[in-house]
C-alpha cells in the first residue's frame, strides 16, 4: 500500500490517510453577507475522502474580508452555512478545519464595512491589485493599527475558533501566511511599528503567538493548527532574515500544543522543511507543488506526516483512489478557479462517472 492512504495521527485525530486538502480561495460565497453558496457543501462533500480538508480563506470578522465573495465566520447565517458543510463531510466520514484569514492592508474600502481603510501594523502601501466586485483595484494605502485595537482583532479569532465549533468544524487553522495580516506583523518589510508589536524578533512574532493563545483558549491546542510560507513573498511581502524569522517563530509554537504545524515552501532553494520539522513535536504538513510521488517520497523519508495538495484536489475530487489506482488526473481550469457558479467548482467527474 502507498504510503499517502495510510492513517496518521493529528492532534485530538486520527486522520485515515495523509492527503491533505489545501485551503483554496474559491469566490463562490455571498459578497453581500459572506454566506458560503448553496454549492459549498457539494464541494466539500466530493473532497471528503482527504485525511483532512482545510477550507478555503475564511475572515474572522468584517474587517477581515480581502476578496470579492469570500466567506466568513462572524454571523450567525454564515454559522448556519458552514454547518451544512461540516455535516455533509462527517456524513462521509471526513475531517474538515476552518482556515481563518484576516487580510489586513490586501484589502480594498469597497470590500469593507463603511468604507472603511484596510488595517495593517504600518502604513505601508502594497503593490499590487485586489479583486472587488467591480473587477481589479489599485491596492490601497492601509491605516496602522492603533496598540488598543489589536486586542479586539485577537478577540476576533478567538470568537471566529468558538464559531467555527459551533458549525461543526473539527478545528481551526490560523492563516499567517500570504502576505496577509498575521504575516504582516512578522514580517521586518511590513512591520515598522514602535510598540510591544514591532521592532524585534519576539515583539514582531507577538501578534501571531497571541492570536493563537487565544485560539487555543477556545479550542484546545490539539484542535489548531498554522500554516506559514516561509519566502513565498506573495501580496509583497518580504522579510530582511527569513531563516531566523521562521526559526523562531516555530519555536515559540512548543508550549500551545498545536494539531499540526502546514508550511508550504515555493521558489526557494533552503531547506525549511528540513530545519522546522525538528522544531515541531505535533503533526508536520508539507505543501508546495507535490506530486504524488514527492508526497510519498517526504512521508517515507520522514520529513512530513501528511502532504497538502491545492489544484489537485480542487480538479480531482476522488485524489486517494486516483493516487491508490495511478489513475489519469483532471486537469485544473484556471480560467474557472474565482468564477461564481458550479462549473469549475462541482462539476469536475469522478473516476466513475468518466467511466
Amino acid at each position: 500500500m502507498n504510503i499517502l492512504s495510510t492513517p496518521t495521527p493529528l492532534g485530538r485525530y486520527t486522520l485515515r490517510n495523509r492527503l491533505v486538502m489545501a485551503p483554496m480561495t474559491r469566490s463562490r460565497a455571498d459578497n453581500d453577507t459572506g454566506v458560503p453558496s448553496p454549492l459549498a457543501a457539494t464541494y466539500y462533500r466530493q473532497r471528503a475522502g482527504a485525511g483532512l480538508i482545510i477550507t478555503e480563506g475564511t475572515q474572522p470578522s468584517a474587517m477581515g474580508k480581502g476578496y470579492v465573495r469570500t466567506p466568513g465566520i462572524h454571523s450567525a447565517e454564515q454559522v448556519q452555512a458552514w454547518k451544512e458543510v461540516t455535516d455533509a463531510v462527517h456524513a462521509q466520514g471526513g475531517r474538515i478545519f476552518l482556515q481563518l484569514m484576516h487580510c489586513g492592508r490586501i484589502s480594498h474600502p469597497s470590500l469593507l464595512p463603511d468604507q472603511a481603510t484596510p488595517v495593517a501594523p504600518s502604513a505601508i502601501q502594497p503593490a499590487g491589485k485586489v479583486f472587488t466586485a467591480s473587477g481589479p483595484q489599485d491596492l490601497v494605502m492601509p491605516r496602522a493599527l492603533m496598540t488598543a485595537e489589536i486586542a479586539g482583532i485577537i478577540a476576533d479569532y478567538r470568537l471566529a475558533t468558538r464559531h467555527a465549533l459551533e458549525a461543526g468544524f473539527d478545528g481551526v487553522e490560523l492563516h499567517a501566511a500570504s502576505g496577509y495580516l498575521p504575516e504582516q506583523f512578522l514580517s521586518s518589510g511590513t512591520n515598522q511599528r514602535n510598540d510591544q508589536y514591532g521592532g524585534s524578533l519576539p515583539n514582531r512574532a507577538r501578534f501571531i503567538l497571541e492570536v493563537l493563545a487565544a485560539m487555543v483558549a477556545e479550542a484546545g491546542g490539539d484542535l489548531v493548527g498554522i500554516k506559514i510560507a516561509p519566502e513565498m513573498n506573495f501580496n509583497d511581502i518580504h522579510d530582511a532574515a527569513p531563516q531566523e524569522t521562521y526559526r523562531y517563530l516555530v519555536e515559540q509554537l512548543s508550549p500551545l500544543k498545536l494539531a499540526y504545524l502546514h508550511v508550504a515552501v515555493y521558489k526557494t532553494e533552503f531547506d525549511y522543511h528540513g530545519m522546522l520539522r525538528p522544531l515541531f513535536a505535533g503533526a508536520y504538513l508539507q505543501g508546495g507543488g507535490l506530486s504524488r510521488d514527492s508526497a510519498a517520497a517526504a512521508l517515507e523519508e520522514g520529513r512530513a506526516d501528511a502532504a497538502v495538495f491545492g489544484s489537485l484536489y480542487l480538479a480531482n475530487p476522488d485524489l486517494p483512489q486516483r493516487f491508490l489506482q495511478d489513475a489519469p488526473l483532471n486537469t485544473p481550469d484556471r480560467d474557472s478557479f474565482f468564477s461564481p457558479g458550479a462549473q469549475g467548482y462541482t462539476d469536475y467527474p469522478s473516476l466513475e462517472q468518466t467511466a
